[in-house]
């Protein structure tokens, strides 16, 4: 993928986000292609996120740190949008995700099986999101043979949203490979992710 195509994967995934929140938050229901697309940000956001994690040079631990740090941030602005508790926010996933690539990359079993294996129990997207990441990342590093990992986590995946709109994914993951001048704005989807969902939990308590 290209740098630019990355980014312009993110921001078509934060919109899909952003409409599968506000449905959620105001409790609207479903309401047609924007329910179904909501499915799709997900492994959008994970695979990427596999993706930049597989280049060299690529540090796990401090991804998984600054995800930590974002997640628990966006924790009491999660809860109060999402009204729950448990399943902890998404950032809280991802975070599991590479620190259990930190792990692997430093045969450190133990903390990769906890990571992996018991995290996953308090996380949004449970085991089927840990795994994805875990599995797009051995596909991209070139060690996965054919993508047969990141199909079965997909299917996984599917099986936990009850719905098999994730798939769509896979075919959007081509305009990775689009050469476009988009600059990286990280910290930025961190803040959206906050922001955005204090926002809704601010407009849900005034209007609802």
């Amino acid at each position: 993928m290209t740098s630019g195509g990355r980014e312009l994967l993110k921001w078509i995934a934060l919109v899909l986000m952003t409409g599968d929140h506000v449905l959620t938050v105001f409790g609207l229901g479903y309401v047609p292609v924007v329910s179904e697309l909501g499915r799709v940000a997900f492994p959008v956001f994970a695979l990427v996120m596999a993706y930049n994690l597989a280049q060299p040079g690529a540090d796990a631990g401090k991804s998984a740190r600054r995800l930590a740090l974002w997640g628990l941030v966006a924790t009491p602005a999660a809860t109060l949008a999402l009204g729950q508790i448990l399943s902890l926010n998404v950032l809280l996933t991802f975070a599991a995700a590479a620190g259990g690539i930190w792990a692997l990359e430093r045969r450190q079993w133990a903390l990769a099986g906890l990571l992996a294996l018991v995290a996953p129990v308090a996380l949004d997207y449970a085991w089927p999101g840990v795994w994805l990441v875990l599995a797009g990342w051995r596909w991209y590093r070139g060690q996965g043979g054919q993508p047969w990992l990141v199909w079965g986590c997909m299917c996984l995946l599917c099986l936990y949203n009850g719905n098999a709109w994730a798939l769509l994914a896979i075919p959007l993951l081509r305009l990775g490979n689009v050469d476009v001048a988009i600059p990286r704005l990280g910290r930025v989807f961190y803040g959206y992710y906050v922001g955005h969902l204090a926002a809704l939990s601010v407009g849900a308590a005034i209007l609802v």
